[in-house]
Parts: structure tokens; C-alpha cells; sequence
């Protein structure tokens, strides 16, 4: 049987020798403490830099995923202008120079998403180089963040989610085998726009029931860092009903859905390959039709940025693609 994360032992370093990306604790894992570098000398190197760089990630508590992506970048950076090369020496032009490199020169495509995800990583880099003075001049500053082109996302139209609905109610319905699970989670996330994570999160305790005319979930998070997120939203009208059904049937004892999330992604592409929705039917894609529909009532922008969860910098990517999946055809 494969060791989970956290049963793999730690590998040793030498002692004598510092290595440039340390081992470290991240939210979920296990590992040795941080090593804190000194501070860095007049004229360091890019590479004690970006070792220093990925301490201080690391002290701050950025993700795992951001940890491993700006480490990346930065590693072909080094492959580029070489790990001896000065911090302090490094200009402008060398970086722009870098990013067409990694636009037309590198023989590896490099999407819109992940050129601008490096331009991200280079500014970030600098900035904490300007701020700690170990450079005299931001040459990061200068570099355009331009906007990635994204597509429109995919959302069910009303034709598709009535015949889900249909498939959905007559499982539930269904005198041989009932089953209201499948009803139960679509009309939750049909009404609440929520994530596959925070769906798969709801503990029972979450679920408020004590007004059965406004039923109501409370969306938690274990992580401090996400408390931002954590909102209370309305369920659907017949939620108390469906729920007695469904808790007769599965006996959940902690959390809402005691399946993994891909057992719940099952039964989404289920009910539509049974409706006849060719395209599919996915968490994302009911959180999109979700939004689109309280668009379209006329809720309020800003309200529903906080019912979906999401930031105001998030908020300014998402709200033109929902404004225009909401709007009238031309």
C-alpha cells in the first residue's frame, strides 16, 4: 500500500550544506521546521535570493500550490540570466528579454494563464527584493500584467435544468428504488451557486432547520485564511422535506454527503446523461448557472459576489462573464 503524505519520511540534507528550496510545513503536511535563512549580503546572488524568497513564502503561509508554482518560475529564470547573476544587477530589459523567451523562444508553449501567472511571480519576487532593499530599483515594476483571455464559462439553460429536474424528481419518486440524493444535491447547488469543496465540507450541524420556511446552510472553513469566505445562504424551499427523505435512506452522521466528491460529480454527469444534456452537468457548471439566474432576478452585484464566495479582485473577472451570460441575446 503506497504512505500517504504523511507517513513518507523526511530526506535528509546534508549538514554542511544548506539546500536552496528547504523542507518545510505546509497546512496538511508534515515535515521538519522551516530553516531561516540569514539575511541576505550586498550583491547576493539570484539563487541565495530565491532561496530566501521561498523562506519567506513559506513564513507567510502561502499555499503549497503558490509555493510550487513561483518556485518554478523562478527556476527558469535562473536557467535564463544564470544562478551566480547579482540581484542588484538584474534590469528591465533582461527581464522582458526572459519573458519572450518564454513566449517565442523556449520551444515550450506557454499559455496566456501561465505568462501571466510568471509576469505575477517576477513582480512579486522584486517587489519583496525593493522592500527588503536588497535592490535599489524594482526591475519588475515596468512589466504589463495584462489580463489572460479566458472563455466564457459553460452553464445549464433553462431547458436542460428542467429536464434534469425531471430525471432527479422521478429518481426520487422512484416506488422500487427511492433515492433522494441526487435531487438533494442538485437543487442545493441550483440554489446556493456553492463549490464542489465547501459542498462536500457542509457538516450536519451547518444545515439550519429551526425556521422549515427559511431553511439555511452556513458555508465553514477550518483555515483562518478563508474566513473571509464563510457566509450563511438560503436553501431551497422543499430542502426540509427532501432532507428527512434523503437522512432516511444514507444515515449521514457527520457531514451532509459522506462520499467523496467524485462520487457526488457521478451523480451530476448522471442525471444529465440521463436528461439528454449532452455537455454535461459539473459543480462549476451549476455554480455559473446559479449565478447567472440571481443575475438575471436582479440581485444586487455585490450581494452576490458574497453568496458565491468570492474576492473584489475575483469579483472583477467573474462579473463581466456572468453580466454577459445573463444578458439578453444580440
Amino acid at each position: 500500500m503506497e504512505m500517504s503524505k504523511r507517513e513518507r519520511p523526511a530526506h535528509k540534507s546534508s549538514p554542511q550544506q544548506l539546500p536552496l528550496f528547504p523542507k518545510e510545513t505546509h497546512s496538511g503536511e508534515s515535515g521538519p521546521p522551516v530553516a531561516h535563512l540569514p539575511p541576505l549580503a550586498k550583491g547576493a546572488s539570484l539563487a541565495s535570493a530565491v532561496s530566501a524568497f521561498h523562506d519567506h513564502l513559506i513564513r507567510r503561509q502561502s499555499s503549497p500550490h503558490t509555493v510550487k508554482a513561483f518556485m518554478s518560475d523562478l527556476r527558469l529564470l535562473m536557467r535564463f540570466l544564470g544562478r551566480s547573476k547579482p540581484v542588484d544587477r538584474i534590469r528591465t530589459k533582461e527581464l522582458r528579454d526572459f519573458l519572450t523567451y518564454l513566449r517565442e523562444g523556449r520551444g515550450v508553449p506557454c499559455s496566456p494563464k501561465s505568462y501571466r501567472r510568471r509576469v505575477t511571480t517576477l513582480k512579486s519576487f522584486f517587489r519583496w527584493l525593493h522592500e527588503g532593499g536588497y535592490v535599489a530599483v524594482d526591475p519588475a515594476a515596468p512589466l504589463i500584467l495584462r489580463p489572460a483571455p479566458t472563455r466564457l464559462p459553460e452553464i445549464l439553460f433553462d431547458d436542460e435544468v428542467e429536464r434534469i429536474l425531471a430525471v432527479a424528481r422521478a429518481r426520487r419518486a422512484d416506488p422500487d428504488h427511492a433515492d433522494a440524493r441526487p435531487y438533494l444535491l442538485f437543487t442545493l447547488l441550483l440554489k446556493t451557486g456553492i463549490k464542489k469543496g465547501e459542498c462536500v465540507n457542509i457538516r450536519l450541524e451547518h444545515v439550519d432547520l429551526s425556521r422549515p420556511h427559511e431553511p439555511a446552510v452556513y458555508i465553514r472553513y477550518e483555515d483562518a485564511r478563508h474566513a473571509h469566505k464563510e457566509r450563511k445562504l438560503a436553501l431551497p424551499a422543499d430542502f426540509p422535506e427532501v432532507f428527512a427523505e434523503y437522512k432516511a435512506q444514507y444515515a449521514p452522521e457527520t457531514h451532509l454527503f459522506e462520499c467523496t466528491a467524485r462520487n457526488l460529480e457521478y451523480v451530476l454527469q448522471g442525471l444529465a446523461e440521463e436528461a439528454g444534456v449532452v455537455k454535461g452537468c459539473s459543480f462549476e457548471m451549476v455554480r455559473m448557472t446559479c449565478a447567472v439566474r440571481d443575475w438575471q432576478a436582479g440581485m444586487d452585484p455585490d450581494r452576490l459576489r458574497e453568496k458565491l464566495g468570492l474576492s473584489e479582485i475575483t469579483w472583477r473577472e467573474t462579473a463581466p462573464k456572468i453580466e454577459k451570460l445573463a444578458a439578453p441575446p444580440l
